[in-house]
């Protein structure tokens, strides 16, 4: 098992915190900001509830990984998706109101069982993957504040 990592990122939003936790937790809306590769679909009906599952596929052609995730924890303003697959780990989102705005706030930490992926991760993917997380966040931002201009 390799090393437990820690990628968390925030950013400052010029909307209420109903409106990005919607963009969280609204699959509709989460597909206008997760990385265009990144596929989320429900087992079941789709639900932020505790123990609802879910799956998130990398659009890569023939392998297409996938991490199954059951949302762990739930409150207003929070969601923790846990996950298992080649990464087994937490993807915790939280809306903290701050000022005219909310900071939101993702931390992703995971370990990699495979020590063959943990190696290429950390020689091939860990920035990409810290650089998406911020162009994620970006999108979700301007998302939010569309919405907020609109509401």
């Amino acid at each position: 098992m390799s090393p437990p990592r820690v990628f968390e990122q925030s950013i400052q939003i010029r909307a209420n915190a109903s409106i990005v936790e919607r963009c969280i937790t609204d699959r509709t809306l989460m597909h206008r900001w997760l990385n265009p590769l990144l596929r989320c679909e429900p087992v079941g009906e789709w639900s932020t509830d505790i123990g609802s599952r879910s799956r998130f596929i990398i659009q890569i052609p023939l392998l297409q990984p996938t991490l199954n995730s059951v949302v762990a924890e739930r409150k207003p303003g929070a969601i923790v998706w846990e996950f298992q697959g080649f990464f087994k780990g937490r993807d915790r989102w939280e809306c903290l109101p701050e000022g005219q705005g909310t900071r939101l706030l993702n931390r992703f930490e995971f370990e990699i069982p495979n020590r063959a992926i943990a190696w290429g991760f950390d020689r091939f993917a860990a920035a990409w993957t810290r650089e998406d997380m911020q162009a994620q966040l970006r999108r979700l931002k301007r998302l939010a504040e569309e919405l907020q201009l609109r509401d």
